[in-house]
């Protein structure tokens, strides 16, 4: 499991011309069972998306893929993790 921190590295302009095509590439992840949750942090500085991929390889592909990376206006730092505890409605996203 990881954990994608965005941060804003262009004006908030840029971002907001980008949302909607950030909004596509989100979506399509959430189809294809990458995606648990996402957000945007609090201040505006950038977002958050919690990812459900197998390993650093295969979220260095899907980051490959967001506007926001390929138009350098957001940059990506990546935080592996492995739960021990969770909720047990978040169990579904767990491989044991």
């Amino acid at each position: 499991m990881f954990i994608l921190t965005l941060t804003y590295i262009a004006p908030i302009d840029k971002i907001d011309a980008l949302v909607s095509a950030h909004r596509v590439y989100l979506d399509k992840n959430y189809t294809f069972g990458k995606f648990i949750c996402s957000g945007a942090q609090v201040p505006r500085t950038g977002g958050i998306i919690v990812c459900n991929a197998a390993d650093k390889a295969e979220v260095q592909h899907i980051i490959s893929q967001d506007p926001f990376y390929t138009q350098g206006v957001a940059k990506y730092d990546i935080i592996e993790f492995t739960p021990t505890k969770f909720a047990s409605e978040f169990k579904t996203f767990i491989k044991e």
